[in-house]
């Protein structure tokens, strides 16, 4: 039997802003894809999955509360949310950015189609490479790691607690720069590639001005960029994988 409702249900409520902001950007249920009604469901249940632990924790600021604190506290538990699901989104769109810088240095300018997660448009390896690295996150499971973390971070920001605006940028600014390090890292055998044919391609040209060296040399070009993208990207996925543990647990 509830003894109290109402605080009941502004508990449950007070979980959810947390929860609910980390799903609302998270990559893979924040996609375009997914209907708004399944989010908000998924987002309930597991809110209600974890109030019994963090009853403890956030009921006492629930009761007594005014309005205006109550309201302090629905956007703080989002911002903290939010911070914990931008970590996890700025990482997978890391992989977009490898995306595009692959694609470019090996001459692949095939005109865009939709997203396959979002409602933009992207080139056709970007989309193939940006999914097949949601579904290597999703096989490891990350979605759990990030659950967690948002449950633990009930220890360090509890609710009521004062909130870091300062320190919630760094941590966002420091995924940032950890992971354009990392994507660098991914495309770099494909810049190193293009950078060696355009340069090649440049000095054949001098040597011989009158042959339209452009023309014959871009199918040259997307043949081995390809060719390299199929032999490399399983190993691109799996360190782009393993490095996000690393990158999460880092910050």
């Amino acid at each position: 039997m509830i003894n109290d409702p109402q605080g009941t249900i502004l508990t449950l409520f007070l979980i959810f802003c947390r929860v609910g902001g980390c799903m609302m950007v998270l990559p893979g249920f924040s996609s375009a894809r997914v209907p708004p009604q399944i989010r908000l469901l998924v987002a309930v249940a597991v809110s209600m999955a974890v109030m019994p632990l963090l009853w403890d924790t956030t009921y006492p600021r629930v009761t007594g509360a005014s309005q205006l604190a109550f309201l302090t506290l629905i956007l703080g538990e989002t911002a903290i949310g939010v911070m914990y699901g931008m970590i996890a989104r700025f990482f997978s769109l890391g992989l977009q950015f490898t995306g595009s810088v692959l694609t470019q240095m090996i001459g692949f300018s095939a005109p865009p189609t939709p997203d396959i997660l979002e409602d933009a448009a992207e080139n056709q390896l970007t989309n193939l490479i940006s999914f097949g690295g949601l579904m290597v996150l999703f096989a490891m499971d990350f979605h759990h790691m990030i659950l967690k973390a948002v449950i633990d971070s009930y220890g360090q920001m509890p609710v009521g607690g004062e909130i870091h605006i300062q320190k919630l940028l760094i941590t966002l600014t420091d995924t940032v720069q950890a992971t354009t390090l990392i994507m660098l890292r991914l495309s770099s055998p494909f810049i190193i590639y293009g950078l060696m044919f355009n340069i090649s391609v440049g000095l054949v040209n001098k040597l011989a001005q009158q042959i339209p060296v452009y023309f014959i040399s871009t199918p040259y070009l997307i043949a081995g960029g390809l060719f390299m993208l199929y032999l490399s990207i399983a190993a691109m996925l799996r360190l782009f994988g393993d490095a996000f543990p690393t990158i999460f647990l880092k910050l």
